[in-house]
């Protein structure tokens, strides 16, 4: 009967994380909906909050329906404290802000150089038809090497901290 037990305790968990969401979304008017990518060749899970220019504010805010605002300031923010995140511009389909794979992220927490500060870098596949998905800034890193991507970086700095984060995909 311990079974009976511990589905009665997830079915009361599961109620009281539903009754939590629903009642932050109604103080709060909505709630930030979580992005998947990957970091060192995990899932992970983030949120985008801030972005140094309007048109990427713009299409974040489209892409999840949860406003995203525009402070030019943060592309002021010096190099030291910004970590990369890679967005892939063509390639594998996917549920990235192009509608290819998931961005790819360096320097997770607990390392050095992690910060949620990240400069925006477009991944481009040089012949789409040998796209393959990354899953780490190493293999971002080897793809350049190999000459099968351009990066081109923008200028534009996002706020995007992390949910969930190797090894185990857990805070």
């Amino acid at each position: 009967m311990a079974w009976v037990r511990n589905l009665a305790v997830t079915a009361v968990v599961a109620l009281i994380i539903g009754w939590f969401v629903l009642s932050a979304r109604e103080q709060a008017g909505f709630v930030v909906p979580p992005v998947d990518g990957f970091m060192e060749g995990s899932r992970i899970r983030f949120i985008h909050t801030e972005v140094s220019d309007p048109e990427v504010a713009k299409l974040l805010t489209q892409m999840k329906g949860s406003p995203v605002l525009t402070v030019p300031s943060l592309a002021k923010a010096p190099k030291e404290t910004l970590a990369n995140v890679y967005v892939f511009t063509n390639g594998v389909a996917g549920e990235g802000p192009f509608k290819f794979q998931p961005d790819v992220f360096d320097n997770p927490p607990g390392h050095a150089g992690y910060t949620p500060l990240r400069t925006l870098v477009l991944v481009s596949w040089k012949n789409p038809g040998n796209a393959r998905e990354l899953r780490s800034a190493e293999e971002v890193n080897q793809a350049l090497a190999q000459g099968e991507i351009e990066l081109k970086q923008p200028g534009v700095v996002i706020n995007m901290p992390m949910i969930t984060w190797p090894p185990d995909g857990h805070r």
